[in-house]
């Protein structure tokens, strides 16, 4: 079954490619992205999918449906098609709608005699919004068993952790007045932020090891002879649990509370964007390799235990998921680079579209004949979860 399925991406492969590099040579920013959505949903309506566009809050997102015989495991299969300010598709994201929409429409036709659904959502402003957040909140990925997603990388793996993050703005309001004639009058919001930075500093020897603090200044408030009365910087805070690190994010707030006490300022506290960490399934790794290994993918390593923040650890951290990340760019190589696009429409590109979309087909193959790994995967994510792994 798993040839039939390899076979029908090969035959199909033409387009899929087609698509891919059309994508690549006209890239949209997050939000933006109307070209590539049609593209892909235009490919799955014709192949029989309902879709449904303009949905969760995003113009640019949406959501495919087929249900094969009577329905029953939903597969959910996940894609982003968004470009980087400035530099296009340095992060291969024209990758994944035609590999993703490759697999789903394999499975529709190949696997006519098992029954389940298949669920593609498109994921718009990855790179900027991380739009699965607010589309989670918005009610999408509730009608998913498992979330599969690909990735163009410089080496064939998975990913175990990913750290859950909370950015935010964080604003100073003081009182204006001259610096030296009367200094007293004022009320400095820059020393608001200087206060809490030093804070933040103080709260880092009493976190965890793996816990990440990062601030920048974005606005100091004017120039040297003037008590500033705004100031603005910006803060993220990461850790690989969730949990623990909504802990921390506790802690900072009275950081910042208190350094507008002691400055007898104002503050606000925006919380700009919050990722979940990733709940790791070790099982579900395990059978995108094996299948990996089987259609001969290149440069297969073993999983990278810890990885930075994405929108996709909100969706793994409430259904069991994966990413397969495909090499095509020469090892050692680091995404947004200029690599990245030397490379975006070669063979090895094109390779990897295919390979990644057989990978997927093939494990999703997997887990409908094998009723046992299905429960093997959903039984690790839900004692993971409990264990905060």
């Amino acid at each position: 079954m798993k040839e039939l399925l390899n076979k029908y991406i090969d035959g199909i492969s033409k387009e899929i490619l087609a698509m891919a590099d059309s994508i690549f040579d006209d890239p949209e920013l997050g939000l933006n992205e109307f070209r590539a959505m049609k593209k892909i949903t235009d490919f799955l309506e014709k192949n029989g999918f309902e879709v449904e566009k303009n949905i969760y809050g995003f113009e640019t997102a949406f959501r495919a449906r087929y249900t094969s015989g009577k329905g029953g495991i939903n597969i959910g299969l996940l894609c982003e098609y968004d470009a980087l300010e400035g530099i296009g598709h340095a992060c291969a994201h024209h990758m994944q709608g035609p590999s993703i929409i490759a697999t789903a429409v394999a499975l529709k036709e190949v696997l006519k005699d098992y029954d389940f659904n298949i669920i593609v959502y498109g994921t718009p402003a990855e790179e900027t919004l991380g739009a699965k957040v607010a589309m989670d909140k918005n009610g999408a990925f509730r009608d998913i068993d498992v979330a599969l997603m690909m990735h163009g990388s410089p080496v064939t793996t998975t990913d175990v952790k990913s750290m859950a993050l909370s950015n935010f703005d964080i604003i100073f309001h003081g009182v204006a007045s001259h610096a030296a004639l009367a200094p007293e009058k004022g009320r400095s919001a820059l020393d608001g932020l200087l206060i809490l930075f030093q804070g933040i500093e103080f709260l880092r020897e009493h976190v965890k090891e793996d816990t990440k603090m990062h601030y920048t200044i974005i606005d100091a408030g004017g120039p040297t002879n003037v008590v500033p009365k705004y100031a603005k910087a910006k803060v993220s805070l990461r850790s690989y649990d969730r949990k623990y690190l909504d802990d921390v994010v506790r802690r900072f707030k009275k950081v910042v509370e208190g350094a507008a006490m002691m400055t007898e300022t104002t503050c606000e506290i925006i919380e700009t964007k919050s990722l979940d960490s990733k709940i790791p399934v070790l099982s579900l790794n395990r059978i995108l390799m094996e299948n990996a290994k089987f259609v001969n993918a290149p440069r297969i390593e073993p999983p990278r235990e810890r990885t930075g923040s994405t929108d996709f650890g909100n969706v793994m951290y409430k259904v069991p998921g994966s990413c397969i990340r495909i090499a095509f760019v020469p090892l050692g190589t680091s995404s947004h680079s200029d690599k990245f696009i030397e490379c975006g429409k070669n063979e090895d590109a094109h390779n990897a579209i295919l390979l990644a979309s057989k990978i997927l087909a093939d494990s999703v193959y997997d887990l409908l004949s094998k009723p046992e790994l299905m429960k093997e995967v959903q039984e690790e994510f839900k004692k993971n979860k409990e264990a905060k792994i």
